[in-house]
């Protein structure tokens, strides 16, 4: 179900882009301005394309909605720590430092510096 909503979606998408770009411009925008005829001008054709832009962008949002509680529905009661296979905490209440498939955190970290040390610059 999802991946047939999905595609629909990416349809409505790419088909509202479409027709975004085939209305005719109102001007200003950009500075370029509407100019020229041909089969798309005239109010009757950018009324036609307006209801049909809105009719795409509604649908477009519908499918939006869609699919967002679909994934809602998905994801109940679980977290991606969950889905990792790792605890959130752990159970002895001691700070677990290994990480899924690194490793040991410690091992990670640099060393870390000793207070009484000076601070002496590398030499190079």
């Amino acid at each position: 179900m999802e991946n047939v909503v999905l595609i629909i979606h990416l349809l409505l998408a790419l088909s509202l882009i479409g027709v975004v770009l085939l209305q005719r411009s109102e001007g200003g925008g950009l500075g370029m301005g509407g100019g020229g005829g041909g089969a798309m001008s005239g109010r009757a054709a950018a009324t036609a394309m307006g209801k049909v832009t809105w009719i795409l962008a509604i649908a477009f949002i519908i499918t939006s909605i869609t699919l967002t509680v679909i994934a809602a529905e998905k994801s109940a009661g679980a977290s991606v720590i969950d889905r990792l296979g790792g605890s959130s905490a752990p159970a002895d209440g001691a700070e677990d430092t290994t990480v899924p498939g690194l490793g040991d955190l410690d091992t990670l970290l640099p060393p870390a510096a000793d207070d009484d040390a000076p601070l002496t610059p590398r030499a190079d």
